[in-house]
C-alpha cells in the first residue's frame, strides 16, 4: 500500500473508532443525577461528548471506548443503566456542540466590537467607567475564544478553560483597581457624560443580545456557564456606567465615574471568583 493509502486508512480507522452509545437510565430523573454522571464519565479522555434527556431518562455518549467499559462505570451509581444501541463511525459534531460553537462565535464578535468601541470612547471622553467596561469586554472576547477551543472536548478541558478565564479576569480587575487609585490620587478631568451614557446604552443592547444567544444554547457545560457569568456581569456594568453618567451631570463631578469604575472592577473580580469556584466544583 502506498503512503496515501496508509494515510487514508489511518483516517478511516480513527473515524471508525468514534462511536455514539445510547443508554437508558431509569434512575436519572433530575439534574443531580445528571451531574453525578457527568463527573463520572466526563473525566475520561476518550469521552468526547455527553448528551442528556432527563424526561426520557436517556444518555448519549460520543466516545472511543468499549461500551462495556462505560457500562461498568455507570453500574456502581445504582441508576439502572443499560445499553440501548451503539452507532459506529461517528463523524459529525453533535448538534449541541454545533449550537454551542455558533453561540460563542456570535457573542465573541459582539464583545470584540464593543471592546474597541468602548475603549475608543473611554479614551476620548476620559471615562474610567467606559475604560473599565471595555477591558471587561476584552476579557470576555478572549474567554469566548478559549471556550470555542474547549467546546466538544472533555470535562477536564472545559474546567481548564474556566480556570484560565477566571484568573485572566481577576488579573484585569487588579490592574483596574490600580488605575482607579491613581486617578483618585491625581486631579482628573470631568468625563464626557453624554458619551458615557450613549455608548453604554449601545453596549447594554449588545450584551442583552449575547444573553439571549447563550440562553438559546441552553448548555450546562462549565465553560458555557462561565460565558453566561461574564455576560451577566457586563449587563450590570453597562447599567452602572449609565447611572454614573447621569450622576456626573447632576453632581458636576468626576467622582461618580471613578466610583463606578471601582464597582465594575469589583464585579469583574467577583465574576472571576465565581468561575474559579465553578471550575473546582465541576471536578
Amino acid at each position: 500500500m502506498n503512503l496515501k493509502g496508509v494515510i487514508l486508512g489511518n483516517k478511516a480507522s480513527l473515524r471508525n473508532r468514534m462511536r455514539q452509545t445510547e443508554f437508558h437510565i431509569p434512575g436519572m430523573d433530575c439534574p443531580s443525577e445528571e451531574q453525578i454522571i457527568r463527573l463520572r464519565l466526563g473525566e475520561m479522555d476518550k469521552v468526547h461528548h455527553l448528551r442528556f434527556d432527563l424526561n426520557e431518562r436517556k444518555l448519549w455518549v460520543t466516545h472511543e471506548l468499549d461500551e462495556a467499559f462505560l457500562y461498568n462505570n455507570l453500574l456502581p451509581l445504582g441508576f439502572g443503566a443499560r445499553i440501548i444501541s451503539t452507532q459506529e463511525g461517528i463523524e459529525n459534531v453533535p448538534e449541541e456542540v454545533a449550537v454551542q460553537r455558533r453561540a460563542l462565535i456570535y457573542v465573541l464578535l459582539i464583545n470584540a466590537f464593543f471592546f474597541m468601541a468602548e475603549l475608543v470612547a473611554g479614551l476620548i471622553s476620559g471615562s474610567m467607567g467606559l475604560l473599565a467596561d471595555s477591558l471587561d469586554m476584552l476579557a470576555d472576547a478572549l474567554v469566548y475564544t478559549l471556550s470555542l477551543l474547549a467546546t466538544g472536548r472533555s470535562m477536564r478541558s472545559k474546567r481548564h478553560v474556566a480556570r484560565i478565564s477566571g484568573y485572566f479576569q481577576l488579573s484585569l480587575a487588579v490592574l483596574g483597581f490600580f488605575e482607579v487609585l491613581r486617578r483618585f490620587l491625581s486631579v482628573s478631568a470631568m468625563p464626557d457624560h453624554l458619551t458615557m451614557i450613549w455608548v453604554s446604552m449601545l453596549a447594554l443592547l449588545g450584551n442583552l443580545a449575547c444573553l439571549w444567544i447563550l440562553r438559546r444554547a441552553a448548555s450546562q457545560d462549565v465553560h458555557m456557564k462561565a460565558s453566561w457569568i461574564f455576560t451577566s456581569n457586563d449587563v450590570a456594568a453597562n447599567l452602572g456606567v449609565i447611572i454614573a453618567g447621569i450622576c456626573v451631570i447632576w453632581l458636576d463631578s468626576s467622582l461618580p465615574d471613578l466610583i463606578i469604575g471601582t464597582l465594575v472592577f469589583l464585579l469583574v473580580a467577583r465574576g472571576a471568583w465565581r468561575i474559579l469556584k465553578l471550575s473546582r466544583v465541576s471536578r
